[in-house]
């Protein structure tokens, strides 16, 4: 298979089955954060896939908004028979256009990929890039992938080893 011949679209109700069962074992290894089916479908447009001919869904990636210019690339996964064709780059490089669109300036990730992430313009961050006021209206939401991006002790157990990584638009 080439990546000539797959699809990189918007995600639709109809692949959440096929994206559930793509995360699974990442969620067994805790590499990703595990989520309610429930919480796939309530977040499927902010997903993209990438669909083979034959209509099988190989890799999925979300954008996450989290303020008015930041947003997050998050639940990247490319199946295990389709690593090394370019998917997932595919995927991130839909997000970011998608984030442009949507007047982001900044894109942030969690990732153990750190260098996959460099290659797509990602830089290793030490700090919560947001001011004061922002951090304050953000800790109110009940996310766990913006307790994550602001480094909140409740969610240390989720991100030990993780890199955390920004993108300037």
């Amino acid at each position: 298979m080439t990546t000539a011949n797959v699809l990189v679209r918007s995600a639709t109700t109809a692949d959440v089955p096929s994206i559930w069962a793509l995360r699974e074992p990442l969620i067994e290894k805790r590499v990703l954060l595990g989520r309610e089916l429930v919480e796939i479908y309530e977040s499927v447009q902010e997903l993209m896939v990438a669909v083979s001919p034959d209509g099988h869904v190989l890799a999925c990636g979300a954008l996450h908004v989290m303020w008015k210019d930041l947003a997050e690339v998050r639940s990247l996964v490319v199946s295990e028979t389709a690593r090394g064709l370019g998917l997932g780059s595919k995927i991130v490089e839909g997000l970011l256009a998608r984030a442009k669109a949507l007047g982001i300036k900044r894109v942030f990730c969690l990732t153990f990929e750190t260098g996959f992430f460099e290659k797509l313009g990602f830089e290793v961050i030490d700090d919560t890039p947001v001011d004061a006021e922002t951090y304050a209206e953000m800790v109110r939401s009940s996310d766990e992938g913006i307790a994550e991006f602001l480094d909140l002790a409740r969610v240390k157990q989720n991100t030990l080893g993780n890199s955390r990584m920004l993108k300037l638009l």
